[in-house]
């Protein structure tokens, strides 16, 4: 049965990875250590391969095991088989991930997000999967909305999940990551990053405020058009203001006239 944990050895050349795995950044030192290792030791655990029906193997777990195994230029490499589901492949995949070898956030959120579209898992689903509460997988899933210049700085490990957390209230893609440079540049803190996107929001706010036409004006303007019979637009400056009146012919012009003069 090819569900059994019988070990067997699999030739390289019929294995190949899952190329929606969660884990995409390899630590070469670590591959290179590992490589010399095998080297002396051979591969001392299994890894899992999924049968496909070509006759070949998918990596289901242990990339890095295998791809030491073909620096160290090992010709076999010993494996379990395991004739499962391959949302179930997806689900161990990063189960094994997250627990041998911590992902990056974001590959994190690309992982739940990649079950819950190809696989229409749920988010509690992932969530029991992964042993973490459901605002935690929404949470990571968000930082997928940051610009990509800005996931690689948290993929790097330049700023932080926080900051990445912090940042997404900065709707602006260009603002969003002259804030991270800002605080790769200045080694700024997650607390110190909310207060700068906070006064930022502010003053925005603050700005949009005042383009709104103040209750005063818009009255006058209703009166004016009411008196004049066309429209009538008020704009404010800092020193001074301007009256716009609508006109389209010569007898609209004189009527605006007359009803100016009228005493």
């Amino acid at each position: 049965d090819e569900n059994q944990t019988q070990i067997v050895n699999v030739k390289i050349s019929d294995i190949y990875p899952n190329n929606t795995q969660p884990r995409i950044h390899f630590d070469e030192d670590k591959i290179i250590a590992l490589c010399e290792s095998i080297k002396k030791h051979g591969v001392l655990q299994p890894i899992v391969l999924r049968k496909d029906e070509d006759g070949k193997y998918m990596i289901i777990a242990g990339e890095r095991r295998y791809r030491a195994s073909i620096m160290a230029k090992k010709q076999e490499i010993p494996a379990i088989i395991k004739n499962i589901p391959i949302k179930e492949v997806m689900e161990i995949a990063l189960v094994e991930n997250l627990q041998r070898e911590n992902l990056n956030i974001i590959e994190e959120g690309k992982a739940y997000k990649n079950l819950i579209e190809e696989y229409h898992s749920t988010q509690e689903e992932i969530a029991e999967l992964v042993g973490k509460s459901r605002p935690y997988i929404t949470n990571t899933m968000r930082l997928l909305n940051l610009s990509e210049e800005v996931k690689k700085y948290i993929e790097l490990n330049k700023i932080s999940p926080g900051h990445g957390k912090a940042l997404l209230r900065v709707s602006n893609k260009e603002k969003q990551i002259g804030l991270a440079q800002q605080i790769i540049k200045e080694n700024l803190s997650v607390r110190k990053t909310e207060e700068i996107i906070k006064c930022m929001l502010e003053e925005k706010k603050i700005k949009n405020k005042s383009k709104e036409k103040d209750i005063f004006i818009k009255d006058i303007e209703e009166r004016l058009m009411n008196t004049l019979g066309t429209k009538v637009n008020i704009s404010t400056g800092n020193k001074k203001g301007k009256i716009e009146i609508e006109y389209y012919t010569d007898d609209d012009l004189n009527d605006i006239i007359d009803r100016l003069l009228e005493e």
